[in-house]
């Protein structure tokens, strides 16, 4: 199932992906439920991130190449911050690039979006409490990293674009390839493989002191070949068995 939220007349509804068309979503995230009226083609749409979550946790340094890339260290635990709900914009939707800031990143990756209340969840069973899985661009103001502290780096507006859609029926998310697009060229390659934590070993570490909510969300890290995007450019983030997440960077003053 792919669940997407559009804006239709103004307001924003909740919707699952029949061939190409949408229909109505009434339920919530723990039981959707059958899908109801038709509420027009896909493609004229204006799709919202496909959730609008509360808490955004965040792994960094997550993966094996980019760890060799940065020359870091092997983490021991998973490193963790949040990215505000504000930063949180959908596909197709423009990124924002503070008029200041020289460079300015893209890190494509994949969401997990949570579907029931989760609190001391174990590895085990962390299939348990999601709803589904989505693409996202984990967007980073380089400049700010220096104020000590990420939460300009990583919570401005549009910083957290996510979409296309919800897929709820994903298999294997621990094999699942990650290509990033700059105008085109490929900038990221990687697979959910590599992570260094799993998503059952990330969300047992923060579920032991955050409890999520439906519709929150995880960001698992990003494979190696971060860097920057500038005004203009036109960046995809593509997740085998998800779909693509494309957004345009624009200079905002």
């Amino acid at each position: 199932m792919r669940i997407v939220r559009y804006s239709l007349d103004g307001r924003a509804g909740r919707g699952v992906v029949v061939g190409d068309v949408v229909h109505e979503l009434p339920g919530g995230n723990v039981d959707p439920g059958p899908p109801g009226r038709v509420v027009g083609k896909l493609a004229d749409l204006a799709l919202l991130s496909p959730c609008d979550p509360r808490t955004i946790v965040c792994a960094g340094s997550n993966y094996a190449g980019q760890i060799a890339e940065k020359g870091r260290p092997w983490p021991k635990q998973p490193p963790l911050f949040l990215k505000a709900p504000n930063a949180i914009v959908g596909p197709e939707a423009d990124i924002l690039g503070p008029v200041e800031v020289r460079r300015l990143e893209y890190e494509g990756e994949l969401a997990v979006v949570i579907g029931r209340t989760a609190r001391n969840v174990p590895a085990a069973c962390a299939a348990d409490v999601v709803l589904g899985y989505t693409c996202a661009n984990d967007v980073t103001a380089h400049d700010w990293r220096s104020d000590g502290q990420w939460t300009r780096a990583k919570s401005a507006d549009t910083f957290c674009p996510l979409g296309p859609w919800i897929e709820t029926d994903v298999p294997d998310p621990s094999a699942l390839r990650i290509t990033t697009r700059l105008g085109g060229p490929v900038v990221q390659e990687g697979s959910t493989s590599e992570m260094v934590f799993g998503i059952g070993e990330l969300l047992a570490f923060v579920t032991r002191w955050i409890t999520l909510e439906p519709g929150d969300v995880l960001l698992t890290g990003s494979p190696a070949g971060v860097g920057p995007m500038v005004a203009g450019d036109v960046v995809e983030v593509e997740i085998s068995g998800i779909g693509t997440l494309r957004n345009t960077v624009v200079c905002r003053g």
